[in-house]
Parts: structure tokens; C-alpha cells; sequence
């Protein structure tokens, strides 16, 4: 068998090194042939991106002995080679450590391309001259790949003022695409967030973004079919269902795909299930913005977006599930039309690995919660022990830290104990609903798990004992699941803003 790519994004490497490629070049060729010159693709972080500029390169270059056997071999044309402007970015926790970034990018595209640039006292000039000088040492059109073009504001959302002044730096330097148009033959931008045009690539109108265009859902990641064909050799004795519920699930409007990353950790580290991807990047600042806007978590489970949304990313204006949704904590479950013809999408978390992984890093940072009553909650549930499965709660509101509840009034409403007990259940990888539609109401939280289906509904500081349970039966909620399983249990837990805690936990099997 070849040899993994564990750790490498460079597309000569790979193929000179003999290591297993999943092939792209159809999509590259297809990208490349597209109407227009200009290309933007965000893909959350470790999918594959660099990989795919870098196979970009060396196509523009026409290294032609890098590419026998894959599909572009035989269309594209070796002998039309082009200069490449490559950069890309990585790390900066400071405007300064920023512009050395940007020369030493620059530093590497004259080496390159054998190339002088007279501006070096300002970064922006520098690299509009290495287009212009690039295109006339050949006279032709040059190539420009921008690898993580939006690291630079990302890795600083918790000190906003240099995010917003590494913005301006990169909006300086980006502008340059629009002023030297007419030496650029094909350009490609790759980031994890896609920026509004306003916000900083201004003036580039022509960009067109193909993150959500079905054509290249497929772009980045690996397919089912991959997994099934290229991949089975590593996978003897895995279950390839288990395996797909745990790491597949991510979708750009064509299949559903794993996450690179997880799939070469997983064979490398003996078919060991664990959170390989999640662990590669702490989400924390997500969590000060669950914090501070005291979101409904539940709502991840069943959220519908427009368009618009997915469309933009405002550092002065953060929406939780932009966000989530760009950064690989979300993705698409459906696209609708609705009777306006407006799209809409309802997002998912894409499978077990992040669903455990994130809610259980918000039990543990939001909740201040390092036990294991999760764990409790799941064996509960499982054997269907409700008594134990309320104590347990009992247990985990008690633990929450007291200065969770000062400086605000959190335990007055119902949507903060919904959101805890959501992320305990959710922790648990299981199937689970917030906010179920029925033709009857909503369904504060419907959890699946082995053979039994539980319905729950919460209410704070109810006017009437046994309020909860009531709603569920007289709205009849259970109705749409009597034929989906073979035990179904009501369960009405009604909160207590004094005590902060449960304070009547009822229940009713009915099937």
C-alpha cells in the first residue's frame, strides 16, 4: 500500500514521494476553464486548501511529470506555463509580526521568479510592482494563489483592535488585485471566513465566490466513494457505518465529506475513535460569545439561515452562527426555496466527533463542569432510569458555579437550563432536537437514544405545579413519534429561579 500524507500539503512531495493523492484535478481543470478570473473558496481550517493551491501551482507552472495517471494529464496544454505569485498566510498575533509575514512572502516570489522590486519600504507598492515586473519579464499574464488570506484577522478576534487593524493592512494589500487587472490571468483566494466585499476586499467586484457553487461542493475532502475504494485497504476491520456517523457529515451543496484530517489521523493512529480535528483548534472564543449573548443552544440543533448570512463575516458585528457555520462547527443539511423563492439553508452540527467535542468543551468552560455526569446522563437514558436521570441533573445545576448567576439574571429564564441540558445530552453524540415542530407547538428538546425516544419540555417558575407535563400531553406532542419507536417517555422538568435548580421533575412512559 502507498504511503499516507500525514502532515503534508505540498503537491510535488506527494506525488514524487509516491504517498496516496485523492485526485482534484478535475476540479482544478474545471475551475481554471470557468467564466471569469477571479476565484474565492472558504473551506473550514485543515480541509484541504493548501493542498489544493499548491496542486494549482504546479499546474500554472506545467510540471507535467508531477500529474501521469491523474485527469487533467491529457487536457491541459504543459508547454503554456505561467508565472505564480504565491502567498500565503500563517499566524500573526501583531500588525508588525503582519507585514513581516507580508515580505517574507514577497521575499520568496522575487527569489522565485528571479525578479528585483525597487518599492521594498512599502509592502502594498511591492507587491503590486513583483505583478507588474512578473508579467513583463515574460510578457504574459501572471498567476495569483493566496493561501488563508484571512488567518491574520481570525487568529486575533480576542484583541479586536489589531483584528481590525490587520484587516486594513490586507484590504491595502488585496486591493492591488483590482489596480494590476490587466497583468492577472487567473487568481484564487482560500480563507476559512468569507469576508463581505466592503469589509475588505474592496473594489473586487469580480470576485466570484464558488464556497457554495454544487460544481465544487466537492472541491476539498473526501467522499464516501473515497473512503470506500482508496481508502479500504487502511480500514480492514473498521466499520465503515460507525466510522461515517462519527467523521462524515460536512456538505458544500454536493456529497457529504470527511474532513481530511480526520480520516489520516485515524488510520495512523490505529483506527483509534477520537476527536482529531476538534482538538487541533480550541473554540474558546465562541464560547465568550455564547456568553455574553446568552444564546440558545438548542437552536443549533434546528437553524435555519438565509442566504445572506452564510454570506458574510463582520468583525464589528459577530454572529454566533456565522461563525460556527465557517469555521466547520456547522454545516448544510438542506437547501430550501421558500414560496418567495429566497434560499434558505438549515444547518447541522456534520457528525458525531464535533458534536461530542463541542459541547462538551462548553460544559466544561461555560459550565466550569470537569466531571463525568455526562456519562450518567447517557447510562440514564439508555436504561431508561429517570429517576437517576433527574438526580443527575439535580447534581449538575448544583455544580455550576454560583458567579455564573451574578451581574445577571440567567436563572430567570428557561432557555439558559434548556441550553445546559442540551449541551450535556448533545456531549453524548446522540440525535437530539431543540425547538421540534409538531402541528401543535414546539417541542422544547426531543432526545433519541438506543430504542427510546424521550420529550421534554421546561418551564421556569411555572404558576402551576405540573405545567410542564401537561403541555406535553394536552398538545399531544408525542404523536408524530408513535410509530418511530417502541419506548417513548414524557418528561416535564419545571426549574426553580430561587434555588437555581429543579423544582418538580415529572414523567409518563406512554408507549
Amino acid at each position: 500500500m502507498q504511503k499516507l500524507p500525514i502532515g503534508i500539503q505540498t503537491f510535488s512531495d506527494i506525488r514524487e514521494e509516491n504517498l496516496l493523492y485523492i485526485d482534484k484535478t478535475q476540479d482544478a481543470y474545471n475551475l481554471i476553464n470557468s467564466e471569469g478570473r477571479y476565484f474565492f473558496l472558504s473551506r473550514p481550517r485543515r480541509f484541504g486548501k493548501s493542498l489544493f493551491i499548491d496542486t494549482l501551482h504546479n499546474i500554472f507552472e506545467g510540471k507535467k511529470e508531477y500529474f501521469k495517471d491523474l485527469y487533467i494529464y491529457d487536457k491541459w496544454d504543459w508547454e503554456d506555463k505561467y508565472s505564480v505569485l504565491k502567498l500565503s498566510f500563517s499566524g500573526n498575533r501583531s500588525t508588525k509580526e503582519l507585514i513581516t509575514n507580508i515580505y517574507k512572502n514577497i521575499t520568496y516570489i522575487k527569489k522565485d521568479l528571479n525578479i528585483v522590486c525597487d518599492s521594498n519600504d512599502d509592502y502594498a507598492m511591492c507587491f503590486a510592482e513583483l505583478i507588474e515586473e512578473a508579467y513583463k519579464k515574460h510578457n504574459k499574464k501572471v498567476v495569483i494563489l493566496i493561501d488563508e488570506y484571512d488567518k491574520p484577522i481570525l487568529d486575533n478576534l480576542d484583541q479586536m483592535e489589531v483584528a481590525k487593524e490587520c484587516r486594513e493592512i490586507l484590504k491595502r494589500l488585496y486591493s492591488q488585485l483590482k489596480d494590476n487587472d490587466r497583468y492577472i490571468k487567473f487568481a484564487f483566494l482560500t480563507g476559512v471566513s468569507k469576508f463581505s466585499r466592503a469589509s475588505i476586499f474592496s473594489g473586487l467586484n469580480m470576485l466570484t465566490d464558488i464556497s457554495l457553487n454544487p460544481r465544487f461542493g466537492n472541491i476539498c475532502g473526501y467522499t464516501q466513494n473515497d473512503v470506500e475504494t482508496k481508502f479500504l485497504p487502511y480500514l480492514d476491520g473498521v466499520d465503515l457505518e460507525r466510522l461515517k456517523n462519527f467523521y462524515n457529515g460536512y456538505n458544500f451543496l454536493k456529497d457529504d465529506i470527511y474532513n481530511p484530517f480526520d480520516i489520516l489521523q485515524f488510520i495512523t493512529n490505529d483506527k483509534v475513535f477520537k476527536n482529531y480535528w476538534f482538538v487541533t483548534g480550541t473554540p474558546t472564543f465562541l464560547i465568550k460569545l455564547i456568553e455574553k449573548n446568552n444564546y440558545f443552544l438548542p437552536n443549533l440543533s434546528n437553524l435555519v439561515v438565509d442566504e445572506k448570512l452564510l454570506d458574510s463575516f463582520d468583525i464589528e458585528n459577530l454572529d454566533l452562527e456565522v461563525i460556527l457555520y465557517q469555521s466547520g462547527y456547522l454545516t448544510i443539511d438542506e437547501m430550501i426555496i421558500d414560496e418567495d423563492d429566497d434560499i434558505l439553508y438549515k444547518l447541522k452540527i456534520p457528525n458525531k466527533e464535533v458534536k461530542q467535542s463541542l459541547n462538551q468543551f462548553i460544559i466544561t468552560e461555560l459550565y466550569q463542569d470537569k466531571t463525568l455526569k455526562r456519562k450518567e446522563l447517557s447510562k440514564a437514558l439508555r436504561v431508561s432510569d429517570l429517576e437517576n436521570f433527574k438526580e443527575t441533573l439535580i447534581s449538575l445545576f448544583e455544580s455550576i458555579p454560583y458567579n455564573n448567576f451574578t451581574k445577571n439574571n440567567m436563572q430567570n429564564f428557561e432557555g439558559f437550563y434548556a441550553s445546559v441540558v442540551y449541551s450535556y445530552l448533545q456531549s453524548l453524540g446522540i440525535r437530539i432536537i431543540g425547538e421540534d415542530v409538531t402541528n401543535k407547538g414546539r417541542i422544547d428538546l426531543t432526545c433519541f437514544i438506543a430504542d427510546k425516544i424521550y420529550i421534554i419540555e421546561f418551564k421556569v417558575d411555572a404558576k402551576k405545579e405540573g405545567e410542564a407535563l401537561k403541555q406535553i400531553k394536552e398538545k399531544n406532542y408525542a404523536k408524530k413519534y408513535l410509530t418511530q419507536s417502541e419506548e417513548i417517555y414524557l418528561v416535564g422538568i419545571e426549574f426553580d429561579s430561587k434555588e437555581k435548580n429543579i423544582g418538580l421533575f415529572e414523567f409518563e412512559k406512554i408507549k
